[in-house]
């Protein structure tokens, strides 16, 4: 969560990937103990509240689960990265649509 608060410098690929942790923890949860589950309930939820606070909705896609459905308001790339005439940087250009007004690319 704080690198995607703080600006999200790897590629779509790997934030897939990242988010792979948070579709496997979904799919365990039901099957921990329910003390398990009420312990780590708040934590949980703390963090989806940050990860939607930190992303923006992708646009025009749904119907998965909501995490997967999300896009980093800030990405992090190195200084002098072209973006794609969608406005991508190197490493985003596999996202299908142009880049959202609201997120923004920073070069470091």
């Amino acid at each position: 969560m704080d690198e995607v608060e703080a600006g999200y410098s790897w590629s779509a690929p790997e934030l897939s990937n990242d988010l792979g942790c948070r579709h496997e923890l979904a799919r365990a949860w039901p099957e921990l103990p329910t003390a398990v589950r009420t312990a780590w309930e708040p934590e949980l939820r703390e963090l989806d509240d940050r990860f939607r606070a930190a992303t923006v909705p992708w646009p025009e896609h749904g119907g998965g689960v909501w995490w997967l459905d999300r896009v980093p308001r800030l990405i992090e790339v190195e200084a002098g990265r072209p973006c794609d005439e969608r406005g991508w940087p190197q490493g985003w250009e596999t996202m299908p649509f142009a880049k959202p007004d609201a997120v923004r690319v920073s070069s470091s």
